[in-house]
């Protein structure tokens, strides 16, 4: 059987499966009960000066099935007594002492800091994370993401973290910046012993057309909030690749951003991280979601053969390069099973209208393909309505691996051009 113990930066759990920084971890009893449904680790729901939240604070982006796929909140941190927590938290860690618990914080002066590092980690914190990334309400009171956008404020405030705390430091990064690598470099420049990421991405979910007022309303007014869900996933993925593959940075990941399942929390792994945090899909499904996470994860590793995490964190990072390096010989068209397909012709109209006009309507309604203009562009597959309808193969041109880079050293010669008509 796989071991699915986790550890990062010194932090062990059961499992790679925590409880990021949210609703879902705002009490002791919210708390006990995920490791009861076998969470290997949760992040408390950000401490500071208590703060009073608004109602409403949440909204959504729907898919065709009516499931919330992008999720908006203009919640700040706790709103608990901090005396009510820190006694949560150590009571909690009393009767889970193999589970991970981490304190997220956010206040700002440094004896501020000092003080509520030295109560946590009395309270028993397994780690710290540092909240640099809240980008609402927070930020405009010079915390979280107004830290989090500053790398000298970053790294000076980690440094400070470092300096009081006898447990590891996370530094929670904002995705509110253009690039994320000085500002995972500048947590790595002040100590921190690792990154968390992403946060929330600063947004508006939509408009209330009928009273003229942003979503979520609070009365008359509304505000910007922080995007989260399955839909920020891709943002979430490149950003913790990012750090991964730089070779100046050598500190370990904790992945958030869009998990809904244990595929979603393998490929964080496989782009380099080390665990991974769950929000917006507890919010919406619950704590048993876990379940199967832990048999999907267990399953997946049998299969390949990993022992144990340490086998396939960042096996994918190699792989991850820069558009110059692509091969542009490398050639697939599209193949429709006419078994399958149903002919709505859904992949005829995308083609015709958004892509390269290789697709057209036939007596026996299965389209028909013109692979001398398909470019392989996937649009067809994404649309088709029924699995595995549509497959994208490969094509045995004849051509040689060649980059963009070596077409412009004159090394590699480029096929002729497809889908220029």
């Amino acid at each position: 059987m796989p071991n699915l113990s986790a550890n990062i930066c010194g932090i062990e759990s059961p499992n790679p499966f925590w409880l990021a920084s949210a609703p879902p971890a705002n009490s002791g009893a919210q708390v006990e009960r995920a490791f009861d449904a076998g969470w290997g680790g949760a992040v408390w729901k950000t401490l500071g000066e208590p703060i009073q939240n608004v109602s409403s604070r949440f909204g959504a982006i729907h898919s065709r099935s009516s499931r919330a796929v992008g999720f908006n909140n203009i919640e700040l941190i706790t709103d608990r007594p901090l005396e009510t927590n820190l006694k949560e938290i150590y009571e909690v860690k009393k009767k889970y002492p193999k589970h991970a618990v981490v304190v997220s914080l956010m206040v700002e002066s440094k004896d501020e800091w000092k003080d509520i590092i030295k109560r946590s980690i009395d309270a028993g914190a397994d780690g710290l994370e540092l909240n640099f990334g809240c980008p609402h309400g927070m930020c405009e009171r010079g915390m979280g993401s107004a830290v989090g956008q500053e790398p000298t404020v970053n790294e000076r405030i980690t440094s400070w973290a470092v300096e009081y705390s006898t447990v590891p430091v996370l530094v929670k990064l904002t995705p509110n910046v253009g690039d994320i690598l000085p500002h995972g470099l500048a947590a790595q420049a002040g100590g921190g012993h690792g990154v968390s990421l992403i946060n929330t991405i600063k947004s508006i979910i939509g408009v209330d057309i009928d009273n003229f007022v942003p979503e979520p309303r609070v009365g008359a007014l509304s505000t910007n909030g922080g995007y989260c869900g399955a839909a920020v996933r891709p943002i979430a993925l490149h950003m913790a690749a990012a750090l991964a593959r730089e070779p100046r940075f050598t500190i370990p990941i904790s992945g958030i951003g869009g998990i809904t399942n244990w595929r979603d929390a393998v490929e964080f792994m496989l782009l380099g991280s080390s665990t991974v945090q769950v929000c917006t899909e507890v919010m919406l499904r619950g704590y048993r979601i876990v379940e199967d996470m832990i048999e999907g994860l267990d399953n997946w590793m049998a299969d390949k053969g990993f022992n144990v995490l340490n086998d396939f964190i960042g096996k994918a990072v190699p792989a991850y390069s820069e558009w110059g390096n692509l091969d542009l010989n490398y050639e697939i068209v599209a193949k429709i099973d006419p078994a399958t397909c149903i002919g709505c012709y859904d992949c005829v109209v995308a083609c015709e209208d958004g892509a390269h006009q290789c697709m057209f309507p036939t007596e026996n309604r299965v389209p028909r393909i013109d692979e001398s203009e398909c470019v392989g562009c996937n649009l067809c597959q994404i649309v088709c309505p029924v699995p595995d309808c549509i497959s994208m193969v490969q094509v045995d041109n004849g051509w040689a691996p060649a980059t963009w880079n070596d077409h412009v050293t004159g090394t590699g010669t480029l096929r002729p051009k497809k889908g220029s008509h």
